[in-house]
């Protein structure tokens, strides 16, 4: 398991990238995704996903669309066009600071 810190910076381009990945998908349905992703090495919290979902709607980068599925609510989660057209820089954002990261800790992550 990894820290929380190094999480939470991480945590909006992994949602992006997953729906991007993935689709149409609720918040319980994200943190399993990641959780099989990561081979049980990311575990999301509510308490962290939530909030960060909520920040990507107020940006405008996803939308939700709610589904009764019998007497339970579910909230789906889709990357808007600006949300799709922001993962690749936000992934390539991510790549530059891992060698940023090689050169200063000076090791090889290949």
């Amino acid at each position: 398991m990894h820290s929380p810190e190094l999480l939470k910076g991480t945590l909006q381009t992994i949602v992006l990238k997953v729906l991007k990945d993935h689709g149409k998908m609720y918040g319980y349905e994200i943190t399993q995704c990641v959780k099989e992703l990561s081979d049980g090495s990311l575990l999301l919290t509510e308490g962290a996903l939530y909030p960060t979902l909520h920040k990507l709607e107020a940006d405008g980068l996803l939308k939700t669309e709610t589904v009764m599925l019998g007497r339970r609510v579910r909230k789906y989660y889709t990357l808007t066009t600006e949300g799709k057209s922001l993962v690749k820089e936000r992934v390539n954002e991510f790549i530059r600071f891992i060698q940023t990261m090689e050169n200063v800790l000076q090791v090889d992550f290949k």
